[in-house]
């Protein structure tokens, strides 16, 4: 059984946002445009499954910029399954964690529950939504999203299990890095961080 996961390689993001469109195109369309006919209010107030910001490193003169994204973590343990009083949130046998929206009911303890804010109430399908690693997509043998439209190969996605994997080589490689582990939630988003500029 596949256990997916992502490797996202900050050196390699030039902050396009291609990913994020694709994201928005594929899951969540028909809210962007009802955001976009209900003005600029609306629109500033859209929620994204993926989202990138801008971050500076290093002191003067060796100054460098680097591109975050933050989208679901997958987690092995997620915290925001465990909390869900109606099994709305859930995982599949591959460790994709996924929202039933018939089940939701809006509690947010999900929400709350997130250590990475990967989750928000949409009000237009009323129910909380997320990034689902484009599960629909991978099941019929393609790639999220969000991998297939960067231009620059920033995003890899794969199983984690199969050592022939390009996120599984990668991974055993120790030069991608998993945020907030102290939570214990074993995330299955890696980070390959933006080398020091000089």
């Amino acid at each position: 059984m596949a256990r997916y996961g992502m490797v996202i390689d900050l050196n390699k993001c030039i902050g396009c946002g291609a990913c994020v469109m694709a994201c928005i195109a594929e899951n969540r369309r028909e809210q962007a445009l009802k955001a976009v006919s209900e003005g600029l209010k609306a629109l500033e107030n859209f929620k994204k499954r993926t989202y990138i910001t801008t971050h500076i490193a290093g002191t003067y003169p060796n100054v460098g910029m680097y591109y975050l994204h933050m989208i679901c973590q997958h987690c092995e343990n997620p915290p925001c399954v465990s909390v869900c009083p109606t099994g709305a949130s859930y995982q599949t046998k591959e460790g994709v964690v996924l929202v039933d929206k018939s089940k939701c009911i809006g509690c947010e303890y999900c929400v709350q529950a997130c250590p990475y804010g990967a989750r928000f109430w949409d009000s237009y399908i009323r129910s909380i939504d997320k990034c689902t690693f484009c599960i629909h997509r991978v099941s019929a043998g393609e790639l999220p999203a969000c991998v297939s439209t960067c231009p620059t190969g920033a995003r890899m996605f794969g199983d984690l299990d199969n050592p022939a994997s390009e996120v599984s080589r990668v991974v055993a490689t120790g030069s991608a890095v998993a945020f907030k582990k102290e939570e214990g939630t074993k995330p299955k988003v890696f980070y390959v961080l933006p080398m020091r500029r000089r």
